[in-house]
């Protein structure tokens, strides 16, 4: 997840913030698996790998609605979705266009009012249904009732406030009258297109940004599971000690497991993110089987040249190269895994990181007897350019106290 969440960052460092979040959720009662699972006498639990071939299905017609048919503008990233600066939202009028959190009137469109009906309605919680399970002291943990706005608007700390007028609309929901504001903000299009509860929420500011996306890279969910041996009767009977006969797991659904088995992505971004590592002298990192020989392992390709190190022999090859730090060679260059190698690159633009480091390796550069070895470079100054790129500016201070004494 934190590889991910930084890869995220990363993209959010290039292409500013995003524009939308879209929460698509699978409906197990799509007319495709209701005609199936009905001739069949199954449930749509039954059949956890039908109900995501499904929804798989649906999901990237939905990436190419948005991609490829514009329905919000110019996609530049999805999803989270980036949008083109032209296509941008930047007045509540403009949020309203694509995003609506309110009852669509009976009589102008059934179709619609009916697929809110189904989809869009939250609740009832609040005052209306006390023991609803989104309580949580007394209050909703989604915030709703929202309250009655005549128009959308844009918090200070960056956040929605969508449209919910006081129209005296309503819906029946487990026998209870909601009126807008339980209506979750959806758009119209994809509400009708893929009959499904689909939030889209407008994000377009910083202090959403973190949230938004260590919510799409989370983990997995956790149980905490018990065992031990029943017995009957009292006579003999062994004390249990339930502290320590209990199991920390990783919990995954059956959709989720059929997911994974068919080999689907679980995270998924555009344009791809380079990770650059970054090592001391022979200190790369290593992967190897249990039952390898060393001396087998020392000698692999993926030992001896590292993509840290493919800079270097880049620089000897290439004019261009040495134009260029660590973090912009992937601008003009790619990492050919199988011959360990940068060559020039012909197209495809991407964005590109150093993987994060505290310390290297518990060692600084100023530590090193002759840094400049090992940088192949004899200038000094290039090396504190190195080091201000690779590690926090607050280091810099050290850096050049270090350099005044080397030059003393």
């Amino acid at each position: 997840m934190i590889q991910n969440y930084q890869d995220a960052m990363t993209i959010c460092k290039v292409m500013e913030y995003p524009d939308l979040f879209i929460t698509f959720t699978c409906n197990p009662n799509w007319p495709e698996l209701e005609d199936f699972l009905k001739n069949r006498k199954l449930h749509a639990s039954d059949r956890p790998d039908i109900v995501c071939r499904a929804f798989k299905v649906k999901l990237d017609h939905l990436i190419k609605d948005i991609r490829n048919n514009k329905i919000f503008g110019r996609v530049v990233v999805d999803i989270l979705i980036f949008l083109h600066p032209n296509d941008k939202y930047p007045t509540g009028e403009d949020i309203d266009h694509i995003i609506s959190a309110e009852i669509p009137d009976y009589s102008e469109d059934l179709e619609y009012y009916e697929a809110v009906e189904k989809h869009m309605m939250h609740g009832p919680c609040g005052s209306l249904k006390k023991d609803s399970p989104c309580m949580e002291n007394g209050q909703c943990i989604r915030h709703f009732p929202k309250r009655f706005v005549d128009n959308t608007t844009v918090d200070g700390d960056g956040y929605p406030v969508y449209r919910h007028r006081d129209g005296g609309k309503t819906i029946k929901k487990s026998g209870i009258d909601l009126d807008n504001r339980y209506v979750v903000p959806h758009n119209r299009f994809l509400l009708l297109k893929y009959g499904a509860h689909i939030n889209v929420e407008w994000c377009n500011q910083s202090r959403s940004i973190k949230y938004l996306f260590k919510y799409v890279n989370k983990e997995n969910d956790r149980v905490t599971a018990s065992f031990y041996r029943s017995v009957s009767g009292d006579a003999d009977m062994d004390e249990i000690d339930e502290v320590s006969m209990y199991y920390d797991c990783r919990y995954i659904s059956p959709c989720e497991a059929a997911w994974r088995i068919f080999g689907y992505n679980i995270h998924y971004r555009e344009p791809s993110v380079v990770r650059l590592g970054f090592h001391l002298p022979d200190e790369q990192s290593v992967i190897f089987q249990d039952h390898e020989k060393l001396d087998d392992v020392a000698r692999k390709a993926s030992v001896k040249e590292s993509m840290f190190l493919g800079w270097f022999q880049a620089n000897k090859e290439f004019a261009k190269a040495r134009l260029l730090t660590y973090v912009e060679l992937p601008t003009r260059f790619v990492w050919k895994a199988k011959e360990r190698v940068w060559v020039p690159r012909k197209s495809h633009a991407v964005i590109r990181r150093i993987f994060f480091f505290p310390k290297l390796g518990g060692l600084e550069f100023g530590q090193w007897a002759q840094p400049w070895e090992y940088f192949e470079c004899s200038d000094i100054g290039k090396l504190l350019y190195l080091r201000t790129r690779l590690r926090r500016p607050r280091n810099l201070a050290h850096s050049y106290s270090s350099f005044l004494a080397f030059e003393e």
